[in-house]
């Protein structure tokens, strides 16, 4: 190996060739700094990769522990969208192939859109069944925010293509006969529910972007809806569109 260039070694690791083990005994007898370097930036990809699995490892332990119970199909719930001024409530229901793991699901809030983007087209691919729903403005006026959120989350339920046997919600409870799980901060808890706020918002950020087509004067394409500065003056300035909630609106107008 000491005739290949750092180039020829780095490709070598990430086809399989080269072992991380090879590298390390290369480097007792090649001292090239290049060499030190290129060690080193795969030892942190190998931490992160540990961290990942560990991660992903804990975020399966409700779901697990259901599987062991004869639970099969585990659904994660959650929503997204319940605090802006303007679009809809969305919410997701997925069920995870325990057998097909994904890894990176975290909070959709700690995530790059990027991020999010990539992570939901695995989910798409690998899941059992997704399901979405959204409510509009009217709803969410009409009823309030917390009860369109749980409109929305037994309206994904019924979308399932499985029916699940037991539900893992995003620190609610709701009125269904199907066992539930309530787990504060659940998108950062559990795997399934993680992919239910990354579905959620991926989809919700695309109708907020064809919102913007729409309506191109009040920048949703920027907030998504949110009460930005930006958004606010925008409020003031052309009245409330067809898509904005008035019962969100009266510290504005």
């Amino acid at each position: 190996m000491k005739d290949l260039n750092l180039n020829q070694l780095r490709q070598g690791y990430d086809s399989g060739d080269i072992s991380y083990s090879d590298l390390l005994e290369l480097l007792k007898t090649d001292s090239r700094r290049g060499l030190i370097q290129l060690i080193d930036s795969i030892r942190r990809q190998r931490q992160r990769e540990r961290d990942m699995i560990d991660r992903h490892n804990r975020m399966m332990e409700y779901e697990k522990e259901l599987h062991r119970q004869g639970r099969s199909f585990v659904a994660g719930l959650d929503e997204v969208g319940r605090g802006p001024l303007a679009g809809p409530v969305v919410t997701a229901a997925v069920i995870l192939d325990p057998d097909k793991p994904i890894y990176g699901l975290r909070d959709s809030k700690k995530l790059s859109h990027k991020q999010r983007v990539i992570l939901a087209d695995e989910i798409y691919h690998k899941a059992i069944c997704i399901s979405i729903d959204e409510q509009p403005a009217e709803m969410i006026d009409r009823i309030n925010i917390l009860q369109a959120t749980k409109t929305s989350m037994l309206m994904a339920i019924k979308g399932l293509s499985q029916v699940p046997d037991h539900l893992l919600i995003d620190a609610l409870t709701l009125d269904c006969p199907i066992p539930q799980t309530a787990i504060i901060k659940g998108d950062d808890q559990s795997c399934c529910i993680s992919a239910a706020s990354i579905v959620a918002k991926v989809y919700r950020d695309q109708r907020m972007y064809e919102y913007h087509q729409k309506y191109p004067e009040y920048g949703f394409d920027h907030h998504v809806g949110y009460g930005t500065a930006e958004h606010i003056a925008a409020i003031r300035r052309h009245g409330p569109s067809p898509i904005h909630r008035r019962s969100f609106l009266t510290n504005f107008l």
